[in-house]
């Protein structure tokens, strides 16, 4: 097969894993906090003006990554695009349809031009381990090789493409061992792109990629997936907490957290009585990955990442539009948690459970804590509005200036300034039922929680 590059000129610098091995930064140094959201049928079922609609609303919302499938799972392989192109001819990874890969890249210029990188997946997980989804397994190591060759040189020079191998798949099952089909698409990506991709995977609900991958030299990440599966307030702080741990250093962030709107624990039959996961739940889960260790976080909507319409047929239970959903609280508010982490140093930011003097508690009720290495800032993500006590002694200087962050709104209140001795107990405001507090070595003199410029160009 021969592939060319089709990437435009773009402002977007390519990202690489941090000097401390914690962050993603772009290839000059800048933090770089991935903010994601998942539209898995995105090249498979939109139409380039509805593309366009969506990736307009996502830069307007402050996403900086939007994760999609090229091999997607509602039948990708034999279900054409909404241009009537299949991805590839006789489903063979080895003849791959062009007309469907240029709407592909149609794709990827628009969101380069919306300033959004995509975290881009060569196939979803079906097409290497069945387990369930219409596949069917077209992979072996040969054929992942010669695919992730072709489509590694195809986007060697789209700058703003990550690459996110697996797709709601384990990468061992029962005793199967499916790495050796990874690793090759793996080892053809880097060598048609001569070492500068960033590479993570997408594993399967309830589960991370330091299970079985995370020794691997080419997965530059972790990835996990804490999920829809669990109820509420399944406690992926430990998840991360785990990765977070483990040698050699990684970045790990949860790549599917609860959607906005998918049905709590719907299988193998959904109890309406469950009800549905809905923003507030989403800001849990969000602010406590992110302040256990996490590098970024995904959002995600269950409408829009089937990207549901009245024509097609509705995946569990899903209850509105993709295009209404653009709109729902969940969507516009995770923007404020990406604010409140770009406002104070990044690359130095640290997990920091000892703060509390009053314990974190658990699940809905649990409380996450993170600071600065140096402790020139703390920031507690409070779930629920009850008084918490901090040990001021983890902040450096005299005095620390305090603030509530809303997590819905992005709005900072001003508490004044206290000793940093001893400890001292918060009280949250009425409303709520969620907040940060915010903590300052006051002669540091950071402007508010939330008022850092986002990244240019968004």
């Amino acid at each position: 097969m021969h592939a060319t590059s089709n990437a435009i000129s773009t402002p977007l610098p390519r990202l690489r894993v941090s000097d401390n091995r914690r962050f993603l930064v772009t290839e000059t140094g800048e933090p770089f906090f991935w903010l994601g959201d998942t539209a898995w049928e995105l090249f498979h079922r939109l139409r380039r003006e509805e593309a366009e609609q969506y990736l307009a609303n996502r830069q307007h919302k402050h996403f900086t990554v939007i994760q999609a499938v090229v091999l997607a799972e509602f039948d990708g392989l034999n279900t054409p695009n909404a241009y009537g192109e299949r991805p590839l001819i006789d489903n063979d990874p080895a003849r791959p349809n062009e007309a469907y890969f240029q709407y592909v890249d149609e794709v990827l210029h628009v969101a380069a031009a919306h300033s959004l990188y995509v975290g881009l997946l060569p196939t979803w997980g079906d097409k290497v381990t069945p387990l369930w989804g219409s596949g069917p397994a077209i992979f072996d190591a040969e054929a992942a090789h010669t695919y992730g060759r072709w489509i590694g040189a195809r986007y060697r020079d789209q700058t703003n493409v990550v690459w996110i191998l697996g797709g709601d798949r384990p990468a061992v099952h029962e005793g199967v061992d499916f790495r050796p089909i990874w690793r090759a698409m793996a080892a053809g990506i880097d060598e048609a792109t001569g070492g500068t991709a960033l590479v993570t995977y997408h594993p399967c609900g309830g589960t991370s990629t330091s299970a079985w991958l995370h020794e691997e030299p080419w997965l530059d990440l972790n990835m996990m997936q804490s999920g829809h599966g669990a109820g509420r307030d399944t406690p992926v702080w430990e998840k991360i907490e785990h990765d977070y741990s483990l040698r050699p250093v990684k970045p790990t962030l949860d790549g599917e957290p609860s959607y906005e709107d998918h049905p709590v624990n719907p299988w193998p039959v959904w109890n309406p009585a469950n009800g549905y996961f809905r923003d507030y739940d989403v800001r849990k889960q969000v602010y406590r990955s992110v302040f256990a260790g996490g590098c970024g976080v995904t959002y995600g909507h269950h409408a829009v990442w089937q990207f549901y319409a009245p024509e097609r047929e509705p995946v569990n239970h899903v209850e509105r539009t993709w295009s209404e959903a653009l709109e729902r609280p969940g969507a516009s508010q995770v923007q404020y948690l990406r604010a409140l982490v770009e406002s104070r140093p990044f690359l130095t930011r640290i997990p920091d459970q000892r703060i509390l003097a009053s314990g974190a508690g658990t699940g809905g009720e649990h409380v996450q804590a993170t600071r600065d290495k140096s402790g020139s800032y703390a920031l507690v993500y409070l779930p629920i509005s009850r008084a918490v006590s901090v040990r001021m002694n983890r902040l450096s200087g005299e005095s620390a200036r305090a603030w509530w962050y809303d997590p819905r709104t992005g709005s900072a209140t001003p508490l004044g300034e206290y000793p940093t001795e001893g400890t001292h107990t918060f009280t949250p405001p009425a409303g709520g039922p969620d907040w940060v507090l915010v903590l300052d070595d006051a002669a540091r003199d950071f402007a508010p929680p939330g008022a850092y410029p986002p990244r240019k160009g968004v």
